[in-house]
């Protein structure tokens, strides 16, 4: 649908967070959480952080949970019942004040999660959930949105973006089918637009790299293995990377129980020196040089090719959040100029 421009301001925009609490809605937004500010549930806006560069992790666990649960059984007399989720029951959600490199983030999980087999929970967890997206007024040294086809006010998977314009007031661009009809039913707290300029408030964040070229530079360099150790020399296969990150899901499947219990998806970590270990002991990538490596070509290389989608949207938390520095931004660069 065409973009559609109002605006609301700072006090409307508070009915608005009654208004959707009254409907049943869960919101979760970034809260501020000791020191650090994460998304969370909040009730209201002045529980809301609005001022942040980037939270520490992404909103990505309102769709993919951390730990969810597939399915339990339980065995009697020699029978097995198994009760399967099915998506039912998953409560309406509003995701409030995400930058526009987490909305972007949803089409990536999309595509792995709806590739050859769709997910019914994953799936069903989308459909009932909003994302109202805070176009960014600052960044830092690690943004790189960019550079990946995104940037501060970029509209790609938010149902509505806001930008504020300043004086408590907010332009807002009502981008799908689902931000409209949030906007109908909130009344009159939405008014005309009352400017369509916005690049004003946004943040500069200029281009670090040409993305059409670390494609083609990764699959030149995918032998190089004196590359890929210097690459990789400080990772400690933390796995803190792909936890931060808006775009990963790896998964790990862990059953609980004996007679009864549940099959559990938990996050993993391409990262991890288990995660491609087989059961015979052999592990195809016994080197962290080699996982370092599937990292990046599965985000700009394999996503790219089979999804149609990059598996990074240029949010910088990886390297704020390393314990050793290692900035992803300076190996695409890296990557970019060095000669196979």
């Amino acid at each position: 649908m065409e973009i559609e421009l109002r605006s609301i301001d700072r006090e409307a925009l508070a009915k608005l967070f009654a208004h959707w609490r009254d409907e049943g809605r869960r919101i979760v937004a970034p809260k501020q959480l000791g020191e650090k500010i994460d998304f969370a549930p909040v009730t209201g806006l002045d529980q809301v952080s609005l001022d942040q560069v980037q939270t520490v992790q992404s909103p990505k666990t309102a769709v993919f949970p951390r730990v969810e649960e597939l399915f339990s059984y339980k065995s009697r007399d020699g029978q097995v019942e198994i009760r399967e989720r099915d998506g039912t029951g998953v409560p309406r959600t509003v995701i409030f004040g995400l930058r526009p490199c987490d909305a972007a983030a949803f089409a990536s999980l999309a595509a792995i999660f709806n590739w050859d087999s769709p997910d019914s929970l994953f799936s069903s967890r989308l459909a009932n959930t909003v994302v109202v997206g805070l176009s960014c007024p600052r960044a830092d040294e690690y943004c790189f949105c960019t550079s990946v086809g995104g940037g501060p006010g970029a509209t790609a998977g938010s149902d509505i973006l806001l930008t504020g314009t300043g004086n408590g007031t907010y332009l807002a661009e009502i981008v799908s089918e689902k931000g409209r009809q949030l906007v109908e039913g909130a009344g009159d707290l939405f008014g005309p637009a009352l400017s369509k300029e916005k690049e004003t408030f946004l943040a500069r964040v200029d281009k670090a790299f040409d993305r059409d070229r670390i494609g083609p530079a990764l699959a030149a360099l995918f032998e190089n293995t004196a590359f890929w150790a210097e690459q990789s020399l400080r990772c400690l296969g933390c796995g803190a990377c792909a936890y931060v990150c808006p775009a990963c899901a790896c998964f790990d499947i862990q059953d609980e129980g004996d007679v009864s219990g549940k099959r559990l998806r938990c996050w993993d970590s391409c990262g991890f020196g288990l995660f491609t270990l087989h059961t015979s002991g052999h592990n195809p990538r016994p080197l962290q040089s080699q996982r370092w490596r599937q990292r990046l070509m599965h985000k700009f290389a394999y996503m790219p090719e089979r999804q149609q989608v990059l598996g990074c949207v240029g949010c910088g938390r990886c390297s704020r959040a390393c314990p050793v520095d290692m900035n992803i931004l300076e190996h695409l660069r890296g990557v970019v100029e060095a000669k196979p």
